[in-house]
């Protein structure tokens, strides 16, 4: 079994909307992961963030996010995210 390794959100600046959050919180998760884990598997309990990454073109208000990491997912050859509800 692989170890599991949970990280939370660091003190982030406020955005303009919760999707936004959203995506620096994945954004700084994956580059810290980066840094600290071998890690390929991702999980959110933000339903709207897996079409978000599956289907960026659809999202345009979120295009630079979405670049950034889009750029994010080729360190991880094996990336998986996956929804996991808070309940």
């Amino acid at each position: 079994m692989g170890k599991i390794q949970i990280m939370g959100t660091k003190n982030l600046r406020r955005r303009e909307t919760a999707l936004h959050s959203e995506l620096e919180a994945l954004r700084w998760t994956m580059e810290s992961m980066l840094q600290h884990s071998t890690c390929q598997r991702f999980e959110t309990n933000c339903k709207d963030l897996i079409p978000m990454i599956t289907d960026p073109q659809a999202w345009p208000t979120f295009s630079t996010e979405l670049e950034v990491i889009q750029i994010l997912q080729v360190c991880f050859p094996d990336f998986k995210i996956s929804y996991f509800p808070r309940a």
